[in-house]
């Protein structure tokens, strides 16, 4: 494996458990041979990154059973590995070694709940038992002495989804979660996974190949252009078709489909916020309820495009592939289930690629030319209002939209917040979950060299320079053709 392939160590660890899980999978031999993966996978005693190797093996065995989709009785789709789980400190507001003991004692002055006291030397003490966490000590201190020491999974969770139980050990609270996964890829100690379909996708690769009375698809998401940075993105799709897929299609052809519909949404409701992401819409509807009639209600780019192929080919199987966990989420959705068999995450292709021994860089490269511009773009921040913008003008609509950019969860918060007190600047609210859009999503391969330049380049080679000429034969098509039948119901 090309260690290279990777951001992190946590993220070359799981993917060479998903890599052996896979492999023995296709083999038939996982049951056998399922025990033996922590011993493989774990290194010897003196290089052993927990305190001795027993735990090691332990940790590899828990990411074993989410390599297998995890605990059934638990409804979330990330599980924090509790052996894993022990290295971070509480947090809290803290005082650092940078405190002088000045006489100011604007701390003090801040804090509203008696909380700060001082030692022999005039240093900052906090009472933990009255802290409150409020940071208003940290604001007022000149000299910065005083943070908020907080766990990088707690700081990555921007809705407060995320707390430490009595023992020290992360939980996730269910009734908040929108499954984002930014704790997953923030946890540097890799205790935070997400549950994998991995041997589902095996199963519809392996039906196909046995029988020949249904063909598979592959719908690739349009952030796949910042992924696989070591090959061309041409020779991913050929190491696709290799896997024993059918057809490779682009999901920012459904992309396009969805921007037409939501911008007649957007000129005939007025306003609206984005339905693209799932992750956003649980938001929504968990945390701003009297919103949820104000998300468009189009189907997701993942779901329009799966809906298309099953139209024209009823028995076919579809599997997507993107960055995004939440999609696992929105694959047992009402309005999506019916057409989206399986999804699977960049980090989880890449093991399949690597179970077979298949070398991207020696393969010829094959097409990939579905979608429009616009639909491509929709990868990044913005490229979903722009492509509403163009939706609009190809509509001949005199609608102005005046879109709204939330990049990352805070920024959503804050934006639903000025929709919900009608003070929103904008009549559209285009919300990403993930910081940056798509290309910043927890499952990516390599989150350092996400570049948004890098997707409007995908987007630029593209045949198709509008979105009606990328849908047209999908329009053309009776069974799809009315607006209303490209909605959720």
């Amino acid at each position: 494996m090309i260690q290279n392939k990777f951001d992190t160590i946590v993220q070359q660890l799981k993917s060479r458990v998903l890599c052996e899980v896979a492999k023995d999978y296709w083999d038939g031999t996982l049951e056998e041979k399922r025990h033996y993966i922590p011993k493989m996978i774990s290194p010897g005693p003196k290089s052993t990154m927990r305190c001795c190797i027993y735990k090691e093996r332990a940790i590899v065995e828990d990411r074993v059973h989410l390599a297998l989709g995890g605990d059934k009785n638990n409804p979330n789709l990330l599980e924090v590995i509790e052996a894993a789980c022990d290295q971070c400190p509480l947090g809290g507001i803290t005082v650092t070694g940078l405190c002088r003991g000045c006489l100011a004692h604007r701390c003090e002055q801040a804090c509203r709940v008696g909380a700060i006291s001082f030692g022999p030397d005039l240093r900052c003490i906090i009472d933990k038992n009255k802290c409150v966490n409020c940071g208003m000590c940290m604001k007022a201190c000149q000299f910065g002495a005083i943070i908020n020491e907080r766990r990088p999974c707690e700081a990555a969770c921007k809705i407060n989804a995320i707390h430490a139980r009595e023992d020290g050990i992360t939980e996730i609270d269910e009734s908040k979660c929108v499954r984002c996964g930014q704790c997953s890829y923030s946890c540097p100690f890799g205790a935070i996974m997400d549950k994998s379909f991995i041997t589902k996708c095996i199963d519809i690769i392996k039906g196909s190949e046995n029988n020949t009375k249904y063909k598979t698809y592959m719908i690739v998401a349009p952030s796949i252009t910042s992924q696989f940075h070591y090959a061309k993105l041409g020779q991913v799709i050929s190491g696709i078709r290799m896997l024993g897929f059918s057809d490779v299609v682009e999901a920012a052809l459904g992309a396009d489909l969805v921007a037409y519909n939501e911008a007649g949404d957007l000129a005939e409701e007025g306003s609206c916020t984005s339905s693209c992401c799932p992750a956003f819409v649980e938001y929504v509807n968990k945390a701003f309820p009297t919103l949820k009639d104000k998300v468009s209600n189009n189907l997701s780019p993942m779901a329009a495009i799966a809906r298309y192929i099953k139209s024209i080919d009823p028995t076919g199987k579809t599997v997507f592939v993107g960055p995004c966990i939440a999609k696992k989420m929105e694959m047992f959705r009402e309005d999506s289930a019916p057409f989206v068999d399986c999804v699977i995450t960049f980090e989880e292709l890449e093991a399949l690629i690597d179970s077979r021994g298949i070398d991207l860089t020696a393969l010829e490269e094959k097409p990939l030319d579905n979608a429009s511009y616009f639909g491509r773009i929709f990868a990044r921040s913005g490229g979903l209002s722009d492509a509403v913008e163009q939706a609009l003008k190809e509509r001949g609509s005199d609608f102005k939209v005046q879109p709204v950019k939330a990049s990352g969860l805070d920024q959503c918060r804050l934006a639903l917040n000025q929709m919900k007190n009608g003070k929103l600047p904008g009549n559209f609210i285009e919300g990403m979950a993930c910081p940056g859009g798509c290309i910043g999503g927890p499952a990516c391969l390599t989150h350092e060299l996400r570049d948004a330049s890098m997707v409007d380049k995908y987007g630029h080679d593209a045949k198709e320079k509008t979105i009606k000429g990328a849908v047209e034969s999908i329009m053309a098509d009776p069974k799809i053709a009315s607006n209303a039948d490209l909605k959720s119901k």
